[in-house]
């Protein structure tokens, strides 16, 4: 985790963003790697790296746990 890490990507919203405008953002960066930020900070805030494989199984997780 770092700052500025990934500040020149393509970032996308959740899909699943509040009304409160705080949401996490997702890009493919350089190398490969999927980076997810805190959308209020943006580019000035960490960006935690997970390399595709990490990605994948990280999303199954989430969606295997998650509520219908």
């Amino acid at each position: 985790m770092g700052q500025q890490q990934g500040a020149t990507a393509h970032w996308r919203k959740s899909g699943r963003c509040g009304g409160n405008g705080t949401c996490v953002e997702v890009a493919r960066l350089d190398g490969g790697a999927i980076g997810v930020r805190d959308s209020v900070l943006g580019a000035s805030g960490p960006v935690l790296r997970f390399a595709p494989a990490e990605w994948r199984a990280f999303a199954a997780r989430i969606k295997s746990t998650a509520e219908p």
